[in-house]
């Protein structure tokens, strides 16, 4: 029986992502062995999106109030990286993560499936 799902985040510093994740995000983690910091996401759902190009990957966080969201991460010094645009299926922006690397968030417009 499938239990749950691992995300890797690829970065050029790991250990400053996973700190900001852990203590900027609030995501407690676990150390998995010689200090390798696993961190808990909140409830998640996957979408397949039909392509015509190669096959990839994407990760966004989700939230149920994008504006005070980004209250706090402004108050946190976290940069935002994108203006909040309006999408048919949400209100999508991205932070900036230590290493540099951009990470999606948006509050959702359509029903959820991981409250089911």
């Amino acid at each position: 029986m499938i239990s749950g799902a691992h995300v890797i985040l690829y970065s050029q510093d790991a250990e400053a992502d996973r700190v900001f994740i852990r203590d900027v995000l609030g995501f407690p983690g676990v150390d998995a062995g010689g200090g390798w910091l696993v961190l808990r996401l909140p409830p998640a759902e996957v979408a397949v999106h039909p392509s015509d190009e190669p096959p990839r990957h994407e990760f966004y966080l989700m939230c149920d109030d994008l504006d005070a969201q980004l209250r706090e991460f402004r108050s946190q010094g976290v940069e935002i990286t994108r203006q909040v645009s309006e999408q048919r299926w949400g209100r999508l922006t991205a932070i900036r993560l230590p290493s540099g690397a951009e990470l999606p968030l948006y509050e959702p417009l359509h029903p959820t499936a991981h409250g089911l």
